[in-house]
């Protein structure tokens, strides 16, 4: 197979992390990256490699994961959608494919990934947002103190604090562009974009941030700790059911964005 015989095919992707062991192939677990890469092999009898634009833990979702893979054959690259989606199990949706350059590349080419965290704080459970929230109902939690305890995030700074140990990464330097905590209603959602995530990022950083949201820490305090990379002060990983990579930036992104840009549905509950 030459270089001339291949075309390269991005996917936008959706899943459901709950029953996986998260993107990257695992031996003896069941993960994102394997069954896709397994299905589209299956069609061109060849072992097919899925290059993701990040990799997420277990139990987290993607409402727009993007990768790509090299193929040869002629099956048209618009069309890998409707073929992977007739043969993918039903926690993983493509929502589109696309023929890109040859030297575009999922991971390399982005430019920033975001990502939603979903806290419910009703006391009462409700099975139907349950896969895709932290129900935390523990204590009240300040919104507005959140949103000041991110905002000093922004910038270009070295966030150790908030990754787990086993990262293979050389640095801990981030390029955080934009913050956000909002509530609507009984739901809390916190979104952080940045260049890129720390392994465990978002997790660590939750569970600080609804220390400060239940005044248990304070604004200064919580800065404190990340100014100065202090790993051993941050104890709490908020659970893996309410994260979700909600979209990845390019320079030029060849799918419209209605595919990719918010296609996380925002819970909205009714007056109870």
């Amino acid at each position: 197979m030459t270089d001339s015989d291949v075309s390269r095919v991005a996917l936008v992707i959706q899943y459901q992390g709950t029953n996986f062991h998260g993107w990257q192939r695992q031996v003896k677990q069941r993960t994102v990256q394997e069954e896709i890469e397994n299905t589209i092999s299956a069609v061109v009898d060849r072992p097919v490699t899925l290059h993701a634009a990040g990799r997420t833990d277990a139990g987290v979702h993607a409402a727009a994961q993007v990768a790509h893979f090299d193929v040869k054959g002629p099956i048209p690259a618009e069309k890998w959608a409707t073929i992977l989606n007739s043969r993918l199990p039903q926690d993983v949706l493509i929502r589109a494919s696309v023929g890109v350059e040859p030297d575009w590349h999922a991971r390399f080419c982005a430019i920033w990934r975001r990502y939603r965290y979903i806290l419910y704080t009703d006391k009462r459970p409700n099975l139907f947002i349950r896969p895709f929230v932290w129900h935390y109902y523990r204590a009240p939690l300040d919104e507005y103190l959140i949103q000041e305890a991110l905002k000093p995030l922004i910038g270009h700074h070295d966030l150790e604090a908030f990754q787990r140990a086993g990262s293979s990464r050389p640095h801990s330097w981030v390029e955080v562009q934009e913050v956000e905590c909002i509530r609507q209603g009984q739901f809390v959602t916190i979104e952080v974009q940045a260049s890129g995530f720390l392994y465990g990022m978002m997790r660590l950083l939750v569970g600080m941030l609804v220390e400060v949201g239940r005044k248990e820490r304070s604004l200064d305090n919580f800065k404190e700790i990340w100014v100065n990379q202090d790993r051993e002060a941050v104890k709490y990983s908020a659970p893996a059911c309410g994260l979700c990579l909600l979209r990845v930036g390019y320079p030029d992104f060849p799918c419209p964005p209605f595919l990719w840009y918010d296609t996380m549905p925002k819970f909205i509950l009714g007056n109870e």
